[in-house]
């Protein structure tokens, strides 16, 4: 402890001192001799007991004494010490301590396992000497340092390592004098004239002899040395050389570093032995009369490669020991007037030396990445200087940049900025993580990385910080994870067809569900939100980001944020973003945002203002009080999440006030930066037009009724402009279209709703909405007017560009119009029809010929998405748990996204045509061109076969191809009856609609159910049944010779004639998706009091499973309970099963004749699996007459030869664990009610084949041997070839003396199982004579089974097993036989048996 002592009254030094006023008093006082008024005395520890201490200590604590009592300053831990060995060992945050205890600890075991005791029984013991002192000499520091002061190496080193190292040099030198003492004979071996590179060597140069233990050790060691060269000199040329060879593969870099270094130790004693004699190491010089130059390169790159890598260790640690700065490196030369200067201490001055330059790395060793605080990628090779602020006191000091780890550490600083420095780096770095800057560079996911390690909740403790900046950087960093840029793409897509659809951004890959509720009874059960609830923050944060933010109480901080701390417009619109991102999750988490206290409220009151002032500059210092259009897109955001959430904007939190005071301004009146005042007014009419989807807000469209219709009427401004005019001046016309087509849908349901009413008779019904279809007739003649000036402006090449945007906004309004008037009580047909004529010839038709139209239909292919399912692939840090759309990289790479997308124009455009053609007929074949174009007909042909990848990235534009796509094939339907030349198209409409029934996403139910109930089973897309495709199927079938069953033909036919009931059967199997489907359906055709919410389902890929087809098969075997195993069934089968059955049958027959192409999704072991429900199903369905003849048709197909290669029954069908298990389920089944029908026993063979796992054919004549007896299908019948069940040989022993055991036991009978039959005596004649090497066991197996067949009693069967030759599946007998034996089987007989066996015995 530090005392100050007051002994006099010098004036005390004065903060305005300087340093030298300080000099100048130190050199008065030591000038006039006078005394230090300070003095430092050393306190004693009292803990000692030291009476005579502790009386002096009392005696000075009586004195006047000034005791420092300011708190210490907190110490920065030294940067932990460097070690080789740590940086090459990886360790996770996951990993077990145990574990990695028990992997580094290895057993005594396993090291005394590699011990070699080498035989000293021939070596004399000698004893240790004997000396005065019972216990060895003590080491003492003073003779230490005086004996090793010149041995020991220079450097910082320790006392204990200066010691060792002298020893080590003392015992260098007892070593070398020994070798000395042996030059004679190293002279003796250099000097022979047959001496070779080893010779030269002269003595050992690894083995030294001190672990021998004897006296002798040096004669020990030349005794071996000797043997070696004894060896050598035995060995050729060549031998010496692959030996060389063999050493260079088989040592690594260290250790012939560690023989080169011995051998550089011993040159200069041996140069002095043997004279002048060059000497290079064993490993590098060339042998003499070297005849491999192929090997001597070999040697050299070898070589040049170990010393690049130990250049690059030289280099590492040429780094890490550099000598001590001296006093003349000092960048401040110390002066000796300092205090406490005069002497230099090098070691604390390190760090004021100049860093090294960073070093190049030769090897391909991964670094670790660094970033500079633009999160930036740094080179680990790049020279920056170190004004940038890049350079630290790290583990790295020389190289430029922070680490994560790094910047981790900086985070929880207690100085404010580094605190902020690190926060704002990180938001850098995950905002170019999200945009996929890193993935050529890095490896691994820097997304995930920084997920794992736990940085949402490094930001959620951020944002608690009292620090402004720090929690500004916070909210920052937060934006850069969680928003993406997706806002500007679906923004754009909200104009388009059903664009306020958009999909919930939940993470795809679900908990499974926990084990310890397997069991118990549903009651018993925890719900969903009990097990929420027992989850941790992080294990929720884990599988989904956003619900782990909410569940760490996120919305009410960033309420406080905005509420008292009042942050920065930066700040405030990272916020809003963050919310929104929020609200895209769930409709759960936008309900919490309108839940959380005063969040919402402060939001529209601080950033949605009634009134404002005008602002001062064109970015203000707060944008409290002005409106924000961030804000605004948040309501319609929320909004759309569900109509709940929607009424309570409009009414709870004063919504309509505020779309009242923005819809009416204009925006150049808005007193806001133009561009700013035009986003306000586009999202206040977009949340208008959500708003009214619902059917709400409609009475203040009857009130605002004439500045809507005014700013209609002046949507076309842009025509007479002469210059390209913005996308965002043209949003809020679109947005305004939009709102328009939502009133005018919604007052086309008044009457509907109105009339519901009355019959409902007071059941629950949705109320008439306050719109009528009179307060929207009006509107239809401004919009043909602008939709005709839309064409025109085609022609205009400042003007094609904005037409194009806003055409399809036009297009949807009157298909709207045109499909609402129809079902009013006030149409007038033939008004309508002639209103359609004329739309038909002056817009639509010039619009479908227009050059700008076919440019973009010629787009479909490059463009789509489903051709080219690599637009689909992310290309930023994706993460399951955080999902975005990654809309940047999409529009980067296609256009299918952007303003300029070809799918809004042709889209709309067909939905109106198609609305137009369901009132007008006459007017279908006017559109034949526009089906019948090389474009649209090459982007059908290009979606055959297509199988695009679901993703969060790629559903949502998925999406609005399929409405593409599904109107082409609508329109085109009705053509085929019209238009000779588009029915010629019939097959390739037909393929696409079977495609896109398996490609539908979830929100598409409706289309889905239209394609099955108008084009998929339509007779007019199946012209194969009325030009004689049925006859030559059955041509094709005619080498089946099967004269009972009835023909393919005849069954296509009857299959074609059934297609209606067809139709019927699977639309009733879809019966569960009906609330799906009324949903879908409500939403596509805007019965807009219907809709709920335009957040689409949860996104767990297609509508219908790729094997739909198999549907009404799938659905009686989960029904009749046996989807747990085989067995026989009691129960009777519902009324309509067998009709059910039979209608699948038949419409798997069509697809498997005529549209093969649609079922290539679907694996044929999953066409076997789902067969085989046939058998499961019931005790008898097989049995029946018609369910008969179609499986045998589809298993003959199945087992083509093609089919046949393709089936792997390894690898387990969709829904099931196994195969194995499908197949025992249908061993049991088979015994307990086949009845020996062939077609059934026909399934059972078909994975008795060769090629299939042997646990089958086990279990065939292990467990269930007794089927063998039933398994009667005759060898004509099988459909498969014989010789896939006898090659190759089988090599399974128990399953060949199954074989033999079923034989002899009369289990396996020719006449019971002919096929299994042929199979068993093929396998085991092959086994018995057999020729090949195996082990002992198989001969010993084989010669028993030789010998018991030798001695058969059956006499028939001793034949069959010893004569068989080859399978003949057309014979009688199944295979051929040799008359005779061969010669080669008869000796191996006779060898075997011991008995003559005559040549013409059989």
């Amino acid at each position: 402890m530090i005392n100050i002592s007051l002994s006099g009254m010098l004036r005390r030094p004065k903060p305005t001192d300087s340093e030298a006023d300080l000099l100048r008093e130190q050199q008065e006082l030591q000038a006039a001799g006078g005394q230090s008024t300070v003095a430092v005395v050393k306190r004693p520890d009292k803990r000692r007991g030291d009476a005579a201490a502790a009386d002096a200590q009392d005696q000075r604590n009586q004195r006047d004494v000034v005791t420092i009592e300011d708190e210490l300053p907190t110490l920065t831990p030294a940067p932990p010490k460097k070690s080789r060995f740590k940086q090459e060992r990886v360790r996770f945050e996951d990993e077990d301590p145990g574990e990695r205890l028990d992997r580094h600890d290895t057993h005594i075991s396993a090291v005394l396992s590699r011990i070699i005791e080498r035989d000293t029984s021939a070596v004399p013991v000698s004893l240790p000497c004997i000396t005065g002192t019972a216990f060895p000499k003590a080491l003492h520091r003073s003779v230490m340092e005086s004996e090793g002061q010149e041995r020991a190496p220079k450097g910082r080193k320790s006392i204990f390592a200066r010691q060792i190292a002298a020893q080590r040099a003392k015992k260098e030198d007892s070593s070398a004098s020994r070798h000395v003492s042996l030059s004679p004979l190293e002279n003796m071996e250099t000097e022979r004239p047959e001496s070779n590179v080893m010779d030269r060597v002269g003595g050992p140069v690894l083995l030294t002899g001190q672990g021998l233990g004897i006296a002798n050790s040096g004669m020990e060691t030349m005794k071996i040395h000797e043997e070696n060269q004894t060896k050598l000199q035995a060995m050729s040329q060549s031998e010496i050389l692959e030996e060389q060879r063999k050493l260079l593969a088989q040592l690594g870099p260290r250790l012939v570093d560690f023989v080169r270094s011995r051998r550089a130790q011993r040159t200069p004693g041996s140069e002095s032995a043997s004279g002048p004699v060059q000497r290079e190491d064993f490993l590098n010089e060339p042998l003499p009369n070297s005849t491999s130059p192929q090997l001597d390169h070999t040697i050299k790159a070898q070589e040049s490669q170990w010393d690049t890598m130990e250049e690059d260790e030289e280099d590492e640690n040429q780094l890490g020991a550099q000598p001590p700065i001296t006093e003349k490196e000092l960048p401040i030369k110390p002066q000796k007037e300092w205090l406490h200067m005069d002497k230099v201490e090098p070691e604390k001055l390190e760090w004021t030396r100049d860093l090294p330059a960073p070093r190049e790395q030769s090897t391909k060793k991964a670094m670790q990445a660094r970033f500079d605080f633009a999160g930036t990628l740094i080179p680990p090779t790049k020279d920056l200087p170190t004004h940038l602020g890049l350079h630290h006191h790290g583990e790295e000091p020389e190289l430029a940049g922070y680490s994560l780890q790094e910047l981790f550490l900086l985070s929880r600083s207690q100085l404010n900025q580094q605190r902020n420095l690190a926060i704002s780096t990180l938001a850098n770095v995950l905002a170019k993580a999200r945009a996929g800057e890193y993935i050529s560079s890095l490896k691994g996911s820097v997304l995930s990385s920084l997920l794992d390690a736990g940085v949402l909740f490094l930001l959620r403790f951020s944002l608690d910080d009292s620090v402004e900046g720090v929690m500004s950087a916070a909210v920052h960093a937060l934006r850069a994870l969680l928003v993406s840029s997706d806002g500007e793409c679906l923004d754009n897509a909200f104009s388009w067809l059903l664009g306020m659809a958009t999909f919930p951004l939940l993470p795809t890959a679900q908990e499974d569900e926990d084990e310890d509720d397997e069991g118990l009874d549903e009651t018993m059960k925890e719900t969903t939100k009990e097990k929420e609830e027992k989850k941790t923050d992080h294990d929720v944060a884990r599988q989904d980001v956003v619900k782990g933010f909410l569940k760490m109480q996120g919305l009410p901080r960033l309420r406080y944020i905005l509420e008292v701390v009042r942050p920065s417009p930066r700040v405030v619109l990272d916020i809003l973003e963050v919310l929104i991102r929020i609200a895209r999750h769930s409709t759960a988490a936008a309900t919490q945002i309108l839940d959380c206290p005063r969040l919402m409220n402060t939001v529209i009151a601080e950033f949605l203002p009634c009134s404002w002032a005008p602002a001062t500059s064109q970015a203000p210092s707060s944008l409290y009080g002005l409106p924000v259009a961030l804000a605004m897109k948040l309501l319609r955001v929320l909004a759309s999440a569900g109509r709940h959430a929607c009424a309570r904007i409009l009414n709870s939190l004063g919504g309509k006030e505020v779309l009242s005071r923005f819809v009416v301004v204009e925006p150049s009146e808005m007193l806001l930066e133009a561009g700013e005042a035009l986003r306000c007014s586009t999202e206040a009419l977009r949340l208008f037009a959500v708003a009214a989807s619902y059917g709400q807000a409609c009475n203040l469209y009857t009130d605002l009724y004439p500045v809507l219709v005014k700013r209609l009427q002046a949507g076309n401004w842009w025509c007479a402009s002469s210059e390209a005019v913005l996308p965002l001046e043209l949003d809020p016309i679109r947005a305004l279209l939009v709102l328009l087509t939502q009133v005018t849908q919604t007052a086309g349901c008044h009457e509907e709703l109105q009339r519901d009413l009355v019959s409902a008779q007071g059941a629950e019904c949705p109320p008439p909405p306050p719109v009528v279809w009179s307060h929207v007739t009006g509107l239809q003649p401004t919009v043909i007017s602008s939709l005709k000036g839309c064409v025109r402006a085609l022609d205009g090449p400042a003007q094609m560009s904005s037409a194009l945007i806003l055409l399809p906004s036009y297009l949807l309004y009157m298909e709207a119009y045109y499909s609402q008037l129809c079902v009013q009580s006030s149409f007038q047909p033939v008004q309508c029809l002639q209103e359609l004529e004329s739309l038909t010839s002056d817009v639509l038709l010039p619009l479908i010929s227009h050059q700008a139209m076919q440019n973009i239909t010629s787009c479909f292919r490059s463009s789509s998405m489903i051709c080219n399912p690599r637009l689909s692939a992310a290309g930023g840090d994706v993460v399951s748990s955080l999902p975005g759309l990654d809309c940047s990289r999409m529009k980067t790479t296609s256009t299918i996204a952007g303003l300029n997308s070809p799918l809004p124009l042709p889209t709309a455009l067909l939905y109106l045509l198609n609305t137009i053609t369901s009132i007008h007929k006459g007017l279908i074949k006017k559109f034949s061109p526009l089906i019948l174009s090389d474009s649209v007909l090459s982007y059908l042909r290009s979606c055959i076969g297509a199988m695009p990848s679901v993703s969060h990235m790629s559903a949502w534009i998925l999406c609005h191809e399929h409405h593409l796509l599904y109107l082409l094939l609508r329109l085109a339907h009705k053509l085929v009856s019209v238009d000779p030349e588009v029915a010629k198209h019939a097959t390739l409409f037909h393929q696409v609609s079977l495609a896109l029934v398996s490609w539908l996403l979830p929100g598409s139910e409706y289309q889905a159910h239209e394609l099955m109930s108008v084009v998929t089973f339509s007779h007019s897309l199946l012209p194969e049944g009325v030009c004689g495709e049925p006859e030559m199927a059955a041509l094709a079938e005619l080498q089946l010779k099967d004269r009972t069953s009835p023909t393919v033909g005849a069954l296509l036919r009857d299959a074609l004639h059934h297609l209606p009931s067809i139709r019927g059967c699977y639309l009733t199997h879809l019966a569960h998706m009906e609330s799906s489907v009324l949903s879908s359906r409500d939403r596509y055709l805007g019965r807009t009091p219907f809709v709920s919410s335009h957040l689409l389902p949860e996104l767990t890929g297609p509508s219908l499973p790729s094997d739909w087809p198999f549907l009404p098969l799938i659905s009686l075997y989960e029904r009749m309970g046996l989807s747990a195993g085989g067995g026989h069934q009691v129960e009777s089968l519902p009324a309509g099963s067998v009709q059910s059955v039979t209608n699948c049958l038949q419409w798997l027959l069509v697809l498997e004749s005529w549209r093969e192409q649609a079922l290539t999704a679907v694996p044929p072991v999953a066409k076997l699996a789902r067969l085989a429900c046939v058998f499961l199903c019931s005790s008898d369905l097989f049995l029946e007459r018609p369910v008969q003849e179609l499986t045998w048709v589809l298993f003959r197909r199945l087992t083509r030869p093609a089919q046949l290669e393709a089936l792997d029954l390894g690898s387990p069908p969709p829904g099931l664990a196994s195969f194995h298990d499908l197949y025992s389920a249908l061993l049991a089944q088979y015994e307990a009610v086949s009845f020996g029908d062939p077609l059934f026993g026909c399934f059972m063979l078909l994975p008795l084949q060769r090629c299939y796992s042997v646990t089958m054919r086990l279990a065939v004549f292990g467990e269930h041997v007794g089927m063998l007896r039933s398994l009667g299908v005759p060898l004509q019948q099988l459909p498969i070839p014989l010789e896939k069940f006898t090659s190759p040989m089988e090599d399974s022993l128990p399953l060949l003396r199954l074989y033999f055991r079923a034989l002899v036991t009369g289990a396996l009978k020719r006449s019971w199982c002919p096929v299994l039959y042929v199979v068993a005596v093929a396998h085991l004649n092959a086994f018995i004579f057999s020729q090949d090497a195996v082990a002992e066991e198989v001969e010993a197996a084989c010669r028993s089974l030789l010998r018991k067949t030798y001695y058969l009693t059956d006499e028939v069967l001793k034949n069959h097993l010893l004569l068989f030759q080859l399978p003949q599946q057309n014979s009688e007998l199944g295979f051929s036989t040799y008359e005779q034996l061969p010669p080669i089987r008869a000796r191996r007989l006779e060898s075997i048996v011991g008995t003559e066996v005559k040549g013409g015995e059989k």
